[in-house]
């Protein structure tokens, strides 16, 4: 009775986003506020009929019932219950009834919370976001339907991927989508502002803090997908440049251009147009997002679904909103102000320049993702695009990006002279130079690079330090008053530099000092690894709740007091496939990772990996979310803005 349920509710969140699609833009047309209250009222009951519809469906995983073909397809009774609920969203249909759920929350947060917008504003973001559902409700109910019955029903079901069964499934996929859909508020906010003919700083107020919303779970989400990869796939690595992984950070790119840019629009009225353009963009990305993964054109591991006739009906969906939105924009633009005027050497000159190399940026991991696709469609071979072409393209241009960073928040608003603006940095300099000469000292002229890279992190960590002390300095007279009145989106600015420091310096230290071994050990032998010595002591079968795993434990001596690291290699009978369980000592300074492989009459296979100070990328990654949220939780970010004259000069002639 459950999918009964579920389906009918699809459907009649299918009929309230239509009514959200049309009442509230004609309503905000004919100045009707009856019509823009019925927008209100159906993006919050379409809200409740997509929660009602995934209760269903992770109703149906919890309690195994396989009369429903998705959860017959992945889930049995001997996964643990943490996972059959994960499921929910572990397969194609279920990730897109999440991605609607998600899509209808962040509209009924529209409608509950947008009372300071003006109200055409705020009907007109509902109608373009009810037209968003209305696609994605359709391909989910025509396409991808998650409550499909079979008959008769199985006594036992199939086993979800056994890669996808891990606590990574649990965070890593609600979180990313929450970053993905949550860009297409900045989307709906950018086309209503355009229809409407007026985009101010009362606008970028309110549409920053849901830039900002979706760019927190944005990142957090890709540093959980980069651990969850590094511990589970028994790789030994953190980035692939895999295309979904791309599909990610390209999205990300764009949104923290878009975040900045919106800060520059909300304070001095400037970067009007390229605003616009990035809100219209970013979404645009997380659509493509939405599509490599299941049209089946890449291979990747992180692909739901191989079935070209939904990849198509996506790419409609891009083409049709994607296409449509920069047609009005090219329409509007001429009428676009580009605001107020700055000098290159300004606070708006550094965020401009930071806003370039981000979208050459984007750009990169764009042609990098994709050239494969277009050179096999025109000439029919087949080629690979991996790490080396991105140590060459994205690497030169990521290195400016990170050393001006600094620059931006030290740079006054309007104008600054250069004597002022370094006069600022010495400090960050200084602590910059002094970690370069002592690891060119430490290390030796041959880890030169490695070097400025830690010179860089220094240089960042430094830098986000400055941004606060400039500010306590000033009323050092009143130090706790100071220190008490700080704005908190300025604390969090200075945490989300820091952490962007903190990933800087892991990727250097992994990059630089990495080490690898592979051999064939049996019980009893020993091998020394990274100024430590392992032996294993025990080579035994262990039964899991749905699988079986060949363990082997190490016992290991050195840098510290002696520790057993276990590592695993498991079958799961029901899926019929093995997964690797790698043994990991985590500790600040570094990684010793253990993995273990095939077993012979020589022994089972050992790969051992030495990553020093690779735990910083994902604390550095946790603690740039972690300022967002500092941010958003700033009064000033969630009180609507006043009306202020409008940056476009004249609303259409409809208007």
């Amino acid at each position: 009775m459950s999918a009964e349920v579920g389906q009918f509710a699809l459907i009649l969140a299918l009929l309230l986003a239509l009514v959200q699609s049309v009442a509230p833009l004609w309503g905000a047309w004919r100045g009707d506020g009856v019509l823009m209250a019925v927008g209100r009222a159906a993006a919050r009951l379409q809200a409740g009929f997509v929660i009602l519809a995934f209760g269903c469906l992770a109703y149906g995983y919890v309690t195994c019932d396989f009369s429903v073909a998705l959860v017959a397809e992945h889930s049995n009774t001997s996964q643990p219950l943490p996972y059959r609920f994960a499921a929910t969203w572990g397969s194609h249909e279920g990730s897109m009834l999440l991605w609607v759920l998600i899509l209808a929350i962040y509209g009924a947060g529209v409608a509950v919370f947008g009372r300071t917008l003006r109200e055409t504003l705020q009907a007109r973001v509902l109608g373009i976001q009810g037209l968003i559902g209305t696609a994605f409700l359709s391909f989910l109910i025509f396409t991808s339907n998650p409550f499909l019955r079979l008959d008769p029903a199985p006594l036992e079901g199939q086993e979800l991927n056994p890669l996808l069964q891990d606590p990574g499934l649990v965070f890593h996929p609600p979180t990313l989508y929450l970053g993905y859909v949550g860009f297409s508020m900045a989307f709906c906010f950018a086309v209503a502002a355009l229809i409407e003919g007026r985009v101010d700083a009362a606008w970028a107020r309110w549409v920053r803090p849901w830039v900002l919303a979706a760019w927190i779970p944005l990142t957090a989400g890709i540093t959980m997908g980069s651990a969850w990869a590094y511990y589970e796939l028994g790789w030994g690595g953190w980035w692939f440049w895999d295309p979904v992984e791309n599909a990610s950070l390209m999205p990300w790119l764009l949104g923290t251009a878009l975040l900045h840019s919106a800060m520059v629009l909300e304070r001095r009225g400037a970067l009007v147009s390229w605003t616009i353009l990035l809100a219209i963009l970013t979404f645009s990305l997380s659509l493509v997002g939405t599509f490599l993964v299941r049209s089946g054109i890449l291979t990747s591991v992180h692909a739901f679904a191989v079935d070209p006739k939904r990849g198509v009906y996506v790419l409609g969906i891009i083409g049709v909103t994607t296409g449509l939105s920069l047609a009005l924009y090219a329409w509007r633009a001429p009428a676009i102000r580009s605001g107020a005027l700055f000098q290159p050497l300004s606070r708006e000159g550094g965020i401009t320049l930071n806003n370039v190399f981000l979208a050459a940026l984007c750009a990169t991991v764009f042609l990098g993702t994709f050239s494969p696709v277009f050179i096999e469609m025109f000439n029919g071979d087949k080629i690979s695009v991996g790490p080396p072409y991105y140590a060459r393209t994205f690497a030169p241009l990521a290195v400016p990006l990170l050393a001006l960073a600094v620059f931006g928040p030290m740079l006054n608003w309007k104008r600054d002279t250069v004597r002022s603006a370094f006069r600022r940095l010495r400090v960050p300099a200084a602590i910059a130079g002094v970690v370069v000469v002592a690891a060119l000292i430490l290390a030796g002229v041959k880890f030169v690079v490695t070097a400025f890279g830690l010179g860089l992190a220094a240089w960042l960590g430094a830098g986000a330090a400055t941004i606060l002390g400039r500010r306590w300095w000033t009323g050092r007279a009143y130090l706790l008053r100071a220190v008490r009145t700080t704005p908190r989106a300025l604390f969090g600015l200075t945490f989300a530099h820091a952490g962007l420091g903190l990933v800087v310096l892991g990727i250097t230290g992994v990059t630089a000092w990495h080490s690898d071994k592979v051999l064939s050990m049996q019980p009893g032998d020993t091998v020394a690894f990274a100024g430590r010595t392992l032996t294993l002591s025990a080579l035994e079968t262990v039964q899991g709740p749905n699988y079986e795993a060949r363990q082997a434990r190490f016992t290991v001596k050195g840098k510290g007091a002696p520790y057993t690291l276990s590592s695993e290699r498991r079958f799961y009978p029901s899926a019929q496939s093995q997964t690797t369980e790698a043994g990991i000592h985590v500790r600040p300074w570094g990684n010793l990772y253990v993995s273990v492989g095939e077993e012979s009459a020589s022994g089972i296979v050992v790969r051992l990996w030495n990553h020093p100070l690779i735990v910083w990328i994902w604390l550095g990654g946790m603690t740039m979310a972690f300022g967002g949220a500092v941010s958003l939780s700033d009064r000033r970010l969630r009180l609507g803005a006043a009306v202020k004259p409008a940056v476009l000069a004249q609303p259409v002639a409809a208007e």
